[in-house]
């Protein structure tokens, strides 16, 4: 019996020690999502009344944590029920992160951020404007996005446990959604407090504590167009490496352009190390590029065949 005791212990370490590898595996490669989750989180709860932003934080944790609690069955219910699905899904959410990716670089040159500050500012100094009926629109369009991201997370995750048992799948898929909701929404929480804090801190009676509020206060908004840019080029790293690994000639052909970068003198060893990242993130912005130019002219050809009929 005891020896039955510790071979029953033995196989539990050597589970959790492999759901701690795969656990990791999975953070590492969606670390580039969770970049342009906390960016686009900490941008949806702008033009919230400083006082509310902790509870519209809260409101849209939780309806994270319900998107995990359907997405999180559906990837089970796929791996065990239609595992040649995993693939397909993988291709399309990788193609769908470049789509986004470029639609945000897309929008931010040809369109005027400008405008649709002053008129959410307006809205702000209205005293007509409903600020609950604006609380809840915010809440839900980031509930929304929530669920894609989330859906990226889990595909990921997915991939990355797709030959594990069902145990160790369930195991890794609600520990990543678990620690990626209260990750991002904790930081979240923090980003846009960071404000509150240095102004708080910039009316101490401390000069020192002053500087250090000061000091917040020019960071913030930087902190933020930080987020989104590296936010932005993983979207490119990771959905331009879901695409070349799904796509076996090209996965070839970057593999071996690494490996021949690495017999160069001096920076070989280097290059060759960034080179498959960099020609991922250049497949994904070609992608990208591609699909959002696709479906533009798709959305005009129906929207005249619409019109005329």
């Amino acid at each position: 019996m005891a020896t039955s005791l510790l071979a029953l212990l033995d196989d539990i370490a050597t589970v959790l020690d492999d759901v701690s590898v795969m656990t990791k595996v999975a953070a590492k490669k969606t670390a580039g999502v969770l970049g342009d989750d906390l960016a686009l989180n900490a941008q949806q709860v702008s033009g919230v009344k400083a006082d509310r932003e902790l509870p519209v934080v809260w409101a849209v944790c939780r309806g994270s944590l319900k998107n995990k609690l359907i997405l999180v069955p559906a990837a089970l219910l796929i791996s065990a029920f239609a595992p040649w699905a995993i693939t397909p899904l993988l291709m399309l959410g990788g193609a769908f992160l470049c789509y986004e990716g470029f639609e945000k670089l897309a929008h931010r040159f040809l369109h005027d951020d400008t405008v649709e500050h002053a008129e959410t500012a307006k809205a702000l100094a209205d005293p007509a404007v409903d600020m609950v009926a604006f609380e809840k629109d915010k809440i839900r369009g980031a509930i929304r996005t929530d669920f894609i991201l989330s859906a990226e997370i889990i595909a990921i995750t997915l991939g990355t446990v797709a030959n594990a048992s069902f145990t160790q799948q369930v195991m890794v898929l609600a520990g990543i959604a678990v620690v990626m909701t209260i990750g991002v929404y904790g930081l979240v929480a923090g980003i846009v407090k960071l404000d509150d804090l240095g102004l708080a801190l910039s009316k101490a009676a401390s000069g020192a504590v002053q500087a250090v509020g000061r000091g917040i206060l020019w960071l913030a908004p930087w902190l933020m167009k930080t987020l989104s840019v590296v936010g932005t080029a993983a979207m490119f790293m990771v959905g331009g490496g879901i695409l070349t690994h799904g796509i076996g000639v090209v996965h070839h052909w970057i593999a071996n352009s690494a490996e021949q970068t690495q017999h160069l003198p001096y920076i070989g060893a280097v290059l060759g190390g960034l080179l498959p990242t960099l020609l991922d993130a250049a497949f994904g912005i070609v992608a990208g590029g591609v699909i959002l130019a696709v479906l533009t002219l798709g959305s005009r050809l129906f929207g005249k065949r619409d019109a005329a009929s």
